[in-house]
């Protein structure tokens, strides 16, 4: 879509019919003047000459004033914006229930395994960046074009102890995607427990994603059925829970998608659907410039009617 950032400024191309009139009245006045001289013949010979010569001259004044005021209107165009790329974060659960078995070896390294789809999928000017978290947050790697160098990091994430604090990690996920402007922004978190751990809690992480205008894809992390992670002093059994609620709630107030994940196969077949899915925003693209350059040449090729050595209009 194409728009102006002054459009009042186009109220002066109200003027252009008026200039115009008052040209067609001088031209008419000239023409009754000249009736008044006796050689009427030759009068009317002079002035057919130099009519069409500047005819051509004032049209490309009027050119020149309306290039000028919709170059003073600030114009804009949307245009694909593949020139800026995207910052794609993605927020990766290490707590202790990502050693489970139940994905081949355990759950963080089918993660991991499954994420290089995506990386090596992003395009040449996209960015990317890992948030690891588990009781807390930190980064595994900061935003970067070279994806190569985030997946090398990617492979040296090892799983920790720790609980599951997945507004800590998302937080911290939305802060990274916004360190470089002029980006699509957008966040994958991948969790399979439930938030229990954190300061910031998931509901303040998604409003300071809908602040910063991210989009968040969130991936439930989970086998169909119940997954023992070890027992208590009691001898109790303790299962990987997965928390869908509020994986869904992130992607839906975000503008992303919630999916889950079953086994590792399903697991690729998101993140090759994610990679699809991201479309490159439009950008508005500001074409002031070009319209002052084309103005500027037309008041040269009107210099060279008027004053060149050789007149090819008479």
């Amino acid at each position: 879509m194409a728009g102006f950032s002054s459009p009042l400024t186009l109220i002066f191309l109200f003027l252009i019919p008026l200039i115009y009139y008052i040209y067609l009245t001088i031209l008419k006045k000239r023409k009754k003047d000249a009736i008044k001289f006796s050689n009427l013949s030759f009068i009317k010979s002079a002035i057919g000459k130099k009519s069409k010569r500047n005819d051509v001259l004032f049209y490309l004044s009027l050119l020149v004033l309306v290039l000028m005021i919709i170059g003073f209107a600030n114009p804009h165009i949307s245009l694909k914006q593949a020139k800026e790329g995207v910052n794609m974060v993605l927020v990766l659960d290490i707590s202790g229930s990502m050693q489970a078995k139940d994905y081949a070896p355990t759950r963080l390294e089918a993660a991991k395994s499954s994420a290089e789809i995506l990386l090596k999928s992003l395009k040449e000017k996209d960015h990317a960046g890992i948030v690891v978290f588990e009781s807390g947050a930190t980064t595994a790697a900061y935003l970067s074009p070279y994806k190569e160098k985030v997946i090398e990091k990617l492979r040296a994430i090892s799983p920790k102890e720790g609980k599951t604090a997945i507004g800590d990690g998302l937080s911290l996920g939305v802060d990274m995607a916004t360190s470089i402007p002029n980006k699509k922004k957008v966040v994958i978190l991948l969790s399979d427990g439930v938030s229990n751990s954190g300061v910031i809690s998931p509901q303040e992480a998604i409003e300071f994603a809908k602040i910063n205008n991210i989009q968040v894809y969130s991936i439930g992390l989970g086998s169909e059925g119940k997954v023992v992670l070890g027992y208590d002093w009691f001898g109790n059994a303790q299962y990987a829970e997965l928390d869908e609620e509020i994986l869904k709630t992130i992607a839906q107030q975000t503008g992303g998608k919630y999916f889950k994940s079953v086994d590792d196969k399903t697991l690729d077949e998101i993140y090759k659907t994610i990679s699809q899915d991201i479309k490159r925003e439009k950008e508005e693209t500001n074409i002031k410039d070009w319209l002052f350059l084309s103005s500027l040449i037309t008041f040269l090729i009107y210099l060279y009617l008027r004053y060149g050595g050789r007149r090819i209009i008479q």
